[in-house]
């Protein structure tokens, strides 16, 4: 059980308490605006985003447009309406901006280069830190390894606080090795050997001019052309009903060597009679 002595206090509590909250759900006509908790962002920045200007009355459902308005912006983490007699309070909390973008270890492709990638995306000095584009960042930065062969790349970054709300942003890149083409099987094939077909390719395991040609070094684009090259081999033999089921582009755990396995249905081959 509650004491008188405990109950009166729980009372009087309460009692204290809602005058104040009647008073900030009462609506209110906007006599000023004052824009608290800025440290880079201008406050005409935030008066031209709010909805709200003086001489309007303001209520809760004003209040709800004006937080999804700022917060719309993406400039804020945190946004809060407050009532000071006629003046309505706008205190937020900035997002930080970046300040300044480092790489170390990128050996094969220029910084200028990554930086270029990274801006098409949003992320550059100046712009808004948002830790999700910079997961997004990594990705993509991965990606552009991956395009040249480097499958065992490691991306690492490191986010350090710097002065007016600013953050700095290294990327501390591990490259690897370049994957290099250990085999490649062409399986289904019956009327033509697998190296006569393997000799219409541009891709091709480590030989003498692969060194020059970079032919070892696995690409996409590079399997794409070689097998609209098998497709056309066949194709112009008459094997209209010629088909590339599926392939397989596999790496061992090192992440050193690529294996490429073609499957292939060649069908019954026509002739003009």
């Amino acid at each position: 059980m509650i004491s008188l002595a405990r109950y009166l206090v729980l009372v009087l509590a309460l009692g204290s308490l809602a005058p104040h909250a009647a008073q900030a759900a009462d609506s209110f006509v906007v006599r000023d605006i004052r824009v608290e908790g800025l440290q880079r962002i201008s406050a005409g920045t935030v008066f031209n985003y709010l909805p709200v200007k003086v001489g309007e009355t303001f209520d809760e459902q004003r209040s709800a447009e004006a937080v999804r308005a700022l917060f719309k912006t993406g400039f804020f983490k945190d946004v809060r309406l407050s009532r000071d007699g006629d003046v309505l309070v706008v205190d937020v909390t900035e997002r930080p901006a970046i300040g300044e973008i480092d790489f170390s270890g990128n050996k094969s492709i220029e910084t200028d280069k990554i930086k270029e990638s990274l801006k098409q995306v949003g992320f550059a000095e100046g712009r808004i830190f948002d830790q999700a584009i910079l997961d997004r960042v990594q990705q993509d930065l991965r990606e552009l390894y991956f395009s040249q062969g480097k499958y065992a790349v490691k991306v690492q970054t490191t986010v350090t606080p710097l002065e007016r709300n600013r953050v700095g942003v290294t990327f501390d890149i591990t490259e690897g090795p370049v994957a290099l083409i250990k085999q490649i099987r062409i399986v289904g094939n019956q009327s033509f050997p697998e190296d006569d077909l393997l000799d219409l390719f541009q891709l091709s395991t480590p030989g003498w001019t692969t060194f020059i040609t970079k032919n070892d070094q696995y690409s996409k684009q590079k399997l794409g052309g070689d097998l609209e090259a098998l497709r056309s081999f066949y194709l112009d033999r008459g094997f209209v009903n010629f088909n590339i089921d599926s392939t397989q582009v596999s790496l061992t755990p090192d992440k050193k060597d690529v294996y490429i396995t073609i499957n292939v249905s060649e069908g019954n081959r026509f002739t003009i009679g």
